[in-house]
């Protein structure tokens, strides 16, 4: 099996820095962070639609996201396997979609997730055990994106999206180890690793929102 197409991400990279700077005012914040080589996860908060594109955006280095596969529809699904996105089944353990994702950061790459799992009020409060897997197994440091801004009100040109120009705040958190040092994969060290991403993502949200006064 072929992993995801780093050049393919990087092309997508540059489309969303040129669509997300032409239709809105991104803010970014905290993007020095980010580790600049090896694998890395970002595990970003999910309130829009726009969240996922704005970060492959913003974002330093070209990333690889885990999307639903209803969303691989028509001529769109040639075109986000085109640029490196995972299409995933939410409804069952996805094993393709999971060799992707551990190739992605085996092979030194920036796996972009959304640890909530569906599209909800973006404030880490359900979290999924898949992103400490990823990070336990994957041995990748994990970075706090908060998207805030991109569900405040609905734009009048288009109602499914945030007011064209209008700002949306991209804050990248400190990296941090999602496991306890020991490799253990049980269902006991992921559980407890997922109660530390929480701490994490749920701290980290409330800094940047008094970061920007949002």
């Amino acid at each position: 099996m072929t992993a995801p197409s780093e050049r393919g991400a990087e092309v997508g990279r540059r489309i969303g820095v040129g669509l997300m700077y032409g239709l809105w005012k991104p803010r970014v914040l905290g993007a020095w962070k980010v580790p600049a080589t090896g694998p890395v996860i970002f595990a970003v908060n999910h309130s829009h639609n726009i969240d996922g594109p704005m970060v492959m955006g913003v974002a330093p280095r070209p990333t690889h996201f885990l999307i639903k596969k209803e969303a691989f529809v028509g001529p769109l699904d040639r075109f986000l396997t085109g640029i490196g996105q995972l299409k995933v089944d939410r409804s069952s353990a996805d094993r393709t979609a999971i060799t992707q994702a551990l190739g992605v950061l085996d092979n030194g790459g920036a796996l972009g997730i959304f640890p909530e799992g569906t599209r909800g009020e973006g404030d880490f409060a359900a979290l999924r055990a898949g992103l400490a897997y990823f990070a336990v197994r994957g041995g990748a440091p994990v970075v706090p994106v908060a998207v805030l801004g991109s569900s405040d009100r609905r734009g009048r040109l288009i109602k499914g999206l945030p007011p064209l120009r209008s700002r949306v705040d991209v804050v990248f958190g400190e990296p941090f180890e999602a496991g306890d040092g020991s490799g253990r994969r049980t269902r006991k060290a992921l559980d407890e690793a997922t109660e530390r991403i929480q701490l994490q993502l749920t701290g980290h949200l409330e800094n940047a929102r008094r970061l920007t006064g949002r």
